[in-house]
C-alpha cells in the first residue's frame, strides 16, 4: 500500500528554547513521559494564541471565560468557574477586569439575589468573529504537515487519556480529591516549615 509524504513546513528557525525541547524528544529522550509531551506541546499552543491575542489587547485570561460566554451567555459566575476549571476567587478577580473593559456584565435576578449571572456586552459579543479565527489558525499550524489519519488517532488516543484519567479521579474517592488553592497552600506550607524557634526556655515563639 502506498504511503504519502507530509513534508514538515519550513519556515524560520525555533528559538534556543523550542531548539532544545525538540532536541529532548527526538534524540535525547524520545521516549520520555507522555505527560511532558502534552505539556510541552500545551505551551506552544497557549504562546501562540497569546500572541495573537494580544493584537488586540485581550488578556489570555479573558479567553477562557469569553469562549465558554458565546457558547452558555448568562451563566453564574460559580458555574462559569466550574466550566473554566478555575477557582471562584481567581474567576471573581477576571471579570472584574473584564466588566472594567465593557466585555461583560453582572447581575443578580429579583427572584435570586445570591446568584451572580454573567452576560456579554455587544463588545464582548463582537469579539468573537475576531478571535474565534485566531484559535483556529493556531491549531492549523500546529498540526501542519500532519496526515488526517495522524490528526484523528492524536485525537482518539487524548480523548482516552481524559477519560482514564477522569475514571482515575472517581475511583479515588474523597481521599484523592482536588484540594483547593488555599488547602494546597496549607499542606505545602506545612511540608516545607522548618522547625519553629523556640525562646530562652524552650517556649515557641511566634514569627
Amino acid at each position: 500500500m502506498a504511503t504519502r509524504n507530509h513534508k514538515r513546513a519550513r519556515g524560520p528557525a525555533p528559538d534556543a528554547g523550542t531548539a532544545a525541547i525538540l532536541r529532548h524528544w527526538r534524540e535525547a529522550v524520545p521516549n520520555d513521559r507522555i505527560a511532558h509531551l502534552v505539556k510541552d506541546a500545551t505551551r506552544g499552543l497557549l504562546r501562540a494564541l497569546q500572541m495573537r491575542l494580544s493584537k488586540y489587547g485581550v488578556a489570555f485570561g479573558h479567553w477562557a471565560f469569553l469562549r465558554i460566554l458565546w457558547e452558555q451567555d448568562g451563566l453564574t459566575q460559580r458555574a462559569l468557574s466550574e466550566e473554566a476549571g478555575l477557582m471562584e476567587p481567581t474567576t471573581s478577580s477576571a471579570l472584574a477586569a473584564m466588566e472594567k473593559l465593557g466585555y461583560i456584565r453582572r447581575e443578580r435576578k429579583p427572584d435570586n439575589r445570591k446568584n451572580v449571572h454573567v452576560f456579554l456586552t455587544p463588545k464582548g459579543k463582537a469579539l468573537r468573529r475576531r478571535l474565534v479565527p485566531l484559535a483556529e489558525q493556531v491549531n492549523d499550524v500546529a498540526v501542519r504537515g500532519a496526515s488526517a489519519a495522524d490528526v484523528a488517532a492524536t485525537r482518539r488516543t487524548l480523548l482516552v487519556m481524559v477519560e482514564n484519567l477522569a475514571r482515575d479521579e472517581t475511583r479515588g474517592g474523597k481521599g484523592r480529591r482536588m484540594p483547593s488553592t488555599r488547602e494546597l497552600a496549607r499542606r505545602i506550607a506545612a511540608a516545607t516549615a522548618g522547625p519553629r524557634p523556640r525562646g530562652r526556655n524552650g517556649i515557641y515563639r511566634g514569627l
